[in-house]
């Protein structure tokens, strides 16, 4: 049996076993803390007596030594274990305890009576916020009960923790839980940064003299959100790439380093969402100690338990601790301390580890005296423990995450932490101190109003000076300018540079027009053959060694870059990694090696749609967050845009965004041989929804060129919140010089791209293409010239997105002034002097142009891709989705034979000699 000297006498034998060596930093840090709360169960052979003298023998390692050297032991000894052949069960978990024990919790540095009192009336302005909306406009909505579980989460850090942007001083980045706005907005109004009006007409922004957003909305209050979080899932993906972004701008030198911090609020239910722990790893192994996210864990989802029958927070744990990170468990409060103190053998910490949450929050709803008897009445030696305590005591014990000294002390080893991303898990209550309204219930996060006892219950427990009558009327509470509590609150913020959360535009807008760098694709491809896609890294490349924007360019890509054919840059701009390349590449004799560095510019992401879509955000939103004019190029297999990642998409809309986004291999008919699942005939009018996105399907080089030379003008000259989607394709053919004055066209969504050249043939039509279908047109005006006599002219229609938008702006306007000159929608007034049928055809939906035809002078007759794909090449896609020059040709003959023009059998013909099956399967249905 192991006496405790002779522990210490073997020590250096034990940790010389070279089959043993462990990286002891990791043991140390790993937020294990050596806890006799979990109890194995005894094997044959092995008495009480024993287990408690390995244990007294540790203790006396903690004591001489530290907890270092005994996680060091413990650590060698497993992997003595494994070595000898012992089976050890695996786990990831610590006990259900708290990672921080009291002895090591650092003074709170603060007053936390007057800190109290602050977050109190932030509460209740809280609190009456949603009530009192609720009055107004019945069931307008709103969330009390999200922020009364995380006040203390915040308040501890906005008192001590979150810093504001300086001119000096980046500022740490904050992305509040979407759900605890109502919190946030009532400690702006003490901070007298929202008046109370505001505050009144929370959600009803539209009311004189304006409101508030019901969550962080960046594009409706665009000088205090950042970042839009509601949409859950989003923000702790979004944070993880915001962290590593920081990272590559130092590592590029676009900034210095500092020890700025991501903070990340979110709850427990939230990590459902696969978004949530989907990019975790990514988050370890760039080892982004400046990343802190706090679950704030109240064990329920906006209907029930998070997991009932489960633990989240140990199965959360267990999620972080595999994945690299340093987890922190706040779990239960101060007044837990000298009970557990009390307990010598570990019974309390093993009962705790023994409940599900559903049994947790059964507690919470229930008296002292139910907690008595059910929680500590599973054994005699736990009652005796809280014996003194009155059944209130005991219902009133705090959990960890509504304790401010606890909360400090994971948030300063939090921010304290190196080498590895921090995760506090804090067990909370949902709907703190609402009591019987909704503490801790099922109902509670769908609570809106509550009735008067209700309330004055609330102010009661709070504190709050308001008498019976005048908490009834639920009034916005805030004392006056010289009281001790505003001017501690003041004072507290000003030690962190100023107020939180702020949205600020800081950067520097670009100054050239680069003519020069675009010219080149303005001339054509003198008869080569190319792809808009290495159209468009030919531009990227020029981009990237230009003078002023250059090192400003942040190319994305989920892992595609040679088939984009982007290897070309591999060697020249490199790949970013925060470690370098510590390998030779295979390729590495080659010109175009993968070359990974330090210092790389693209982002080459990996299969993540999701994760490269947040790289583009973080990049997209560097003017306000960093304060630099990042421009991001995230280029994408199209299919893999709107229809998988377009809530990502629309909150970069919300971020006031601004970059380009490329839908590489686009089109339904473009893509060869990839069948139903690549093959994209949806993203055009998946895009439409957003507002501040133009949306371009170009056929050639310089309508490229126009389009991304008048993107960085308006973005990054003169500062306009939008963001591009170009649509490429990898289909080679050669590009034309521009003829003429066709900007404002290219730019407004249409222009005449060739004009018959027959002027005196009465049978006319007008053809509109778009994208790599614009060729098709073009063979079928000369299908429609040689074989039927039509003159028909051909028209490029670079943003059916823009000419619908115009149309409906024209309209809106002529609407509003009935009694001045009607104005004209572009499309309309174009298309004035264009005779003939109309046809258009496209590579998407027939939707697309459809939407636009009501403008038009005659009918429109469209083809387009509807259907599911197939695994084929171009031309029999084409024909399938009956959208290539012999359908054109038919559609236009058919047009022009339903307005008279030509007989039946002139199209019955026709439809023989191009070699159509009139009884072929509808695609949209086959």
């Amino acid at each position: 049996m192991p006496q405790a000297n002779q522990m210490k006498r073997d020590r250096s034998d034990v940790m010389n076993n070279e089959a043993t060596a462990v990286n002891s930093e990791t043991a140390a840090n790993d937020g294990a803390t050596v806890d006799y709360g979990t109890q194995i169960p005894v094997p044959h052979g092995l008495d009480d007596l024993e287990v408690q003298e390995w244990l007294e023998s540790l203790d006396s390692v903690l004591e001489s030594s530290g907890p270092e050297v005994a996680a060091e032991i413990l650590e060698r000894l497993r992997a003595h274990a494994t070595v000898s052949g012992i089976d050890l069960p695996f786990s990831a978990n610590t006990p259900y305890a708290n990672t921080i024990p009291a002895r090591l919790e650092p003074l709170f540095p603060g007053d936390q009576e007057l800190e109290r009192r602050i977050k109190s009336l932030i509460r209740w302005n809280a609190l009456a916020m949603v009530v009192r909306a609720n009055r107004v406009e019945h069931n307008i909505g709103g969330h009390i009960s999200t922020y009364a579980s995380a006040a203390t989460l915040y308040e501890v850090g906005f008192n001590h923790f979150f810093r504001a942007r300086t001119p000096e001083f980046e500022g740490d980045t904050v992305y509040f839980q979407g759900h605890a706005a109502p919190g946030i907005y009532a400690r702006a109004f003490l901070e007298g940064r929202i008046s109370a009006q505001k505050l009144e007409n929370f959600r009803r922004e539209l009311k004189p003299g304006g409101g508030l957003s019901s969550y962080p909305h960046p594009w409706l209050m665009p000088e205090f959100w950042e970042f839009p979080t509601v949409s859950m899932g989003l923000s702790p993906l979004m944070a993880i790439y915001q962290a590593r972004f920081s990272r590559y701008l130092e590592n590029r030198g676009l900034k210095p380093a500092t020890d700025a911090k991501i903070w990340a609020f979110l709850g427990d239910g939230e990590t459902d969402e696969p978004e949530s722990l989907g990019a975790i790893t990514l988050a370890s192994r760039e080892k982004l100690d400046n990343l802190v996210f706090v679950v704030n864990c109240n064990l329920q989802r906006l209907d029930g338990p998070v997991r009932g029958n489960g633990q989240i927070i140990q199965e959360l744990e267990s999620a972080f601790r595999g994945a690299g990170w340093n987890v922190i468990k706040v779990l239960w409060g101060s007044e837990w301390d000298p009970i557990l103190e009390r307990d010598t053998e570990g019974l309390l910490v093993k009962r705790m580890g023994e409940l599900v949450d559903g049994e947790y929050q059964k507690l919470v709803v229930e008296s002292g005296a139910y907690v008595r008897q059910h929680f500590f009445g599973s054994d005699p030696r736990l009652l005796q423990l809280v014996e003194p305590l009155p059944d209130e005591a005991l219902r009133r014990l705090r959990l960890g995450g509504h304790d401010p000294r606890k909360v400090y002390a994971a948030y300063k080893a939090a921010v304290e932490h190196k080498g590895r991303p921090t995760v506090i898990l804090a067990r909370t209550i949902k709907g703190y101190g609402l009591g019987e309204a909704g503490e801790g219930k099922n109902v509670t996060h769908q609570q809106k109003k509550l009735n008067e006892e209700e309330l004055q219950v609330f102010r009661s427990r709070f504190g709050i000076p308001l008498n019976d009558q005048d908490c009834i009327e639920v009034p916005f509470y805030r004392p006056a300018e010289d009281s001790i509590e505003i001017q501690y609150l003041r004072a507290r913020r000003e030690a962190l540079g100023g107020y939180v959360p702020t949205r600020s535009v800081r950067s520097q807008p670009l100054a050239a027009d680069h003519d020069e760098l675009f010219k080149e694709f303005l001339e054509g491809s003198e008869g080569r053959e190319v792809s808009t896609t290495m159209a468009y890294v030919g531009m990227l490349r020029k981009m990237l060694k230009d003078p002023e924007m250059g090192k400003l360019i942040v190319p994305i890509v989920p892992d595609e870059a040679r088939t984009f054919g982007m290897e070309s840059l591999f060697r020249t701009a490199g790949i970013y990694s925060s470690s370098g390349q510590k390998y030779q590449p295979v390729d590495v004799n080659t010109l175009m090696y993968y070359k990974e560095a330090k210092d790389g510019q693209i982002l080459e992401e990996g299969i993540t749609e999701a994760g490269s879509m947040a790289s583009f955000i973080a990049a997209g939103s560097a003017y306000a967050t960093h304060g630099i004019n990042t421009i991001p190029f995230f280029i994408y297999y199209s299919m893999f845009g709107f229809q998988r990642i377009a809530d990502f998409i629309w909150a970069a809309a919300d971020m006031r965004t601004r970059g380009f986004l490329l839908g590489g291999t686009a089109g339904r008919t473009t893509l060869s041989g990839e069948g139903l699942q690549h093959q994209d005939g949806n993203s055009h009018v998946l895009a439409l929804p957003v507002p501040n996105l133009l949306a371009y399907d170009p056929a050639f080089a310089y309508e490229i060129a126009v389009i991304i030379q008048d993107g960085i003008r308006r973005m990054y000259k003169e500062g306009e919140n939008i963001f591009y989607y170009i649509t490429l394709m990898n289909e080679p053919y050669a590009m034309p010089p521009m003829s003429g004055d066709v900007r404002d066209g290219i730019l407004r969504g249409m222009y005449k791209f060739r004009a018959s050249e027959n002027k005196k043939s009465k049978l006319r039509a007008q053809l509109f293409g778009s994208g790599s279908i614009l060729r098709e047109a073009l063979q079928a005006q000369d299908i429609l010239a040689e074989k039927y006599g039509v003159a028909a002219d051909v028209w490029s229609v670079t943003s059916y997105k823009a000419l619908y938008t115009d149309a409906v702006e024209t309209e809106r306007w002529n609407r509003l002034h009935p009694g001045e000159k009607p104005r004209t929608p572009y499309v309309t007034q174009t298309l004035a002097d264009a005779p003939g049928a109309l046809v258009a055809a496209t590579d998407y939906i027939k939707t697309l142009p459809s939407m636009v035809s009501k403008w038009m002078p005659r009918r429109l007759a469209t083809l387009g891709t509807d259907g599911f794909g197939r695994s084929e090449g171009r031309q029999s896609l084409r024909d399938f989705f009956e959208v290539d020059a012999r359908f054109i040709t038919l559609a236009t003959l058919h047009e022009l034979q339903q307005d008279g023009k030509i007989e039946p059998k002139v199209v019955t013909q026709a439809i023989k000699d191009l070699g159509i099956d009139p009884e072929k399967p509808n695609p949209v249905i086959s």
